[in-house]
């Protein structure tokens, strides 16, 4: 994650409540010098880890407020700090956790975080990555009245019966800018060009860039050998958030 800070941060473990009264662990951090954006951050599936925690900070050192939500507060409580370890192991994280999410819990749980995010900021972008790069082209309906939405790696399809992305895409209405690895064998080409299609039948304005041979998860700094496509990832991530950003404060 290149650009070097331009404000000092105030980041924090917080505490966010839920549309139905649910407290829903989260890290936020706050610019000295406020760009006027905010950024919902959809970590992947092991959920909120230190690897999310750090890219919040990084946002916020551009200027843009940004707080990351745990998705399991609703199964394993607020505090997620203790977790990362064990929530690497799917054969825990999926029957006790993971499949435990509801569509009802994740919108109420995300409108929480945007909502803090509207108390200070004036334009509001998601960022999700895998499972959270998903939720994130979920956001992208009026309901949740976001300037646009980032998606890394999220799977467009229909997933364990339920209606994905290419689906939903004609109830889309906020642009969409979506980064994907060619390499990543669990999203095949044609269902990226049927979410591209979907996209376009419905008019949504959206950028689509493929990196050739990247895998899924390249933009993790942990993964070794795709240190280019990381980079020019995070220039689009930033440009998208200040253009969204501008075009709110007109």
């Amino acid at each position: 994650m290149p650009n070097a800070p331009i404000t000092r941060v105030e980041a924090a473990q917080a505490t966010l409540t839920s549309d139905d009264g649910t407290l829903i662990g989260a890290f936020l951090a706050r610019p000295e010098k406020p760009s006027g954006a905010g950024v919902l951050v959809l970590p992947d599936n092991r959920g909120l880890s230190g690897f999310y925690q750090e890219l919040v900070v990084r946002l916020a050192e551009l200027g843009h407020t940004a707080v990351a939500i745990d998705y399991y507060a609703r199964t394993a409580g607020t505090d997620y700090r203790d977790r990362p370890g064990s929530f690497a192991d799917m054969a825990t994280l999926m029957p006790n956790h993971l499949a435990r999410l509801t569509s009802e819990g994740l919108s109420a749980d995300m409108s929480a975080g945007v909502e803090r995010l509207r108390e200070s900021c004036h334009a509001v972008v998601s960022l999700g990555f895998c499972i959270g790069g998903r939720f994130a082209f979920d956001t992208a309906v009026p309901r949740f009245g976001l300037d646009g939405v980032i998606g890394l790696y999220g799977f467009p399809g229909e997933l364990n019966g339920t209606p994905g992305p290419v689906r939903l895409a004609h109830l889309m209405t906020a642009p969409v800018l979506a980064l994907w690895g060619g390499g990543d064998e669990n999203i095949p080409p044609a269902m990226v060009a049927a979410f591209d299609d979907a996209l376009t039948a419905a008019g949504v304005e959206h950028e689509f860039v493929t990196y050739p041979d990247a895998p899924h998860g390249f933009f993790d700094h942990r993964l070794p050998g795709f240190a280019d496509a990381s980079a020019d990832a995070w220039r689009r991530i930033t440009r998208f958030i200040s253009a969204a950003q501008e075009a709110a404060a007109k």
